[in-house]
């Protein structure tokens, strides 16, 4: 059973309370600017993300308050001055990055109150926070209002110009995601670490197109035992494998000396063990095991 909400019928409190819970977790835009006068301001954004890579562009989303309607500093900041620094926030910045969130009058310097290293750009006015390890000069190219009221965002599109990533997150001369320590925002007062413990892969079909869920044999696609992670992994492969009849494997063996009296259990016993192969990633392995019972 699910529980329904129409939004439209939802206080703006709500609305955001379900949207900032569900659409989780969210990279995090630690956004330093500069008004005309060249006074500095610094603060997250978690309706952020990356939306092209040629041109590179990112956007992210100061919303209008929502108690009075008024527009946050670094909102006036990009009208003034259509530069921003965007940094990422790293696990051992994320308490500062929520103090500099706090809502300072204006003129107020968040890196100062928020202990951050300011390091100068090289290409924009706003500069860099030192402590994050990806920061990112961009040039704004639009400001697209999406309403009037407290809580409406205005979309700040804009294009990356130079990109600077901490020596530490190479390997090799190529980036490593699994020495990334990330923050993420989530609803309320939860975020998540984004870091080699809880990070995982998933294959891609880039280069051939999976054969699909539909054209799994029905004994493997109605199985109890199979999730649909599973027959998702199973399904990724370009067409049906063939029998490999040098396949050796104990456990197999095993499985049909004791059960294969009793066909249901049999196909029970192969589907577990399948299941298990699949989760340690063997999936051209966890194949035989399947088209044994065949």
């Amino acid at each position: 059973m699910y529980k329904t909400f129409l939004l439209k019928d939802e206080p703006v409190s709500a609305v955001q309370s379900i949207l900032n819970h569900v659409v989780a977790p969210r990279p995090i835009c630690f956004a330093s600017t500069v008004d005309a006068q060249g006074c500095v301001n610094l603060s997250p954004f978690s309706y952020f993300n990356m939306f092209s890579f040629n041109p590179p562009v990112v956007i992210f989303s100061p919303l209008l308050r929502v108690r009075n309607n008024t527009a946050k500093h670094t909102l006036e900041n990009l009208k003034e001055v259509g530069e921003v620094c965007v940094n990422i926030v790293s696990y051992d910045m994320v308490q500062q990055v929520s103090l500099a969130s706090s809502e300072f009058p204006k003129g107020v310097d968040e890196f100062v109150k928020a202990g951050f290293t300011k390091a100068s750009s090289q290409l924009i006015q706003p500069p860099r926070v030192q402590e994050s390890p990806v920061q990112m000069e961009c040039r704004v190219i639009e400001i697209k209002s999406l309403g009037i009221g407290g809580g409406a965002g205005n979309l700040v599109i804009a294009k990356v110009l130079m990109v600077h990533i901490h020596e530490t997150l190479f390997t090799d001369e190529k980036l490593d995601q699994t020495k990334f320590d990330f923050a993420a925002r989530m609803g309320g007062h939860w975020y998540a670490r984004v870091s080699k413990e809880n990070m995982f892969q998933v294959e891609r079909p880039d280069q051939k197109t999976g054969m699909g869920i539909d054209n799994l044999p029905e004994s493997i696609r109605s199985s109890k035992i199979l999730t649909g992670n599973d027959l998702g992994r199973l399904a990724n492969v370009h067409e049906m494998p063939a029998i490999d009849i040098s396949f050796e494997d104990a456990r197999l063996k095993n499985i049909f000396q004791y059960y294969s009296i009793d066909p249901e259990e049999m196909e029970k016993e192969l589907h577990t063990y399948a299941a298990e192969l699949l989760r340690d990633g063997k999936v051209n392995e966890a194949w035989q095991v399947l088209l044994a019972n065949n």
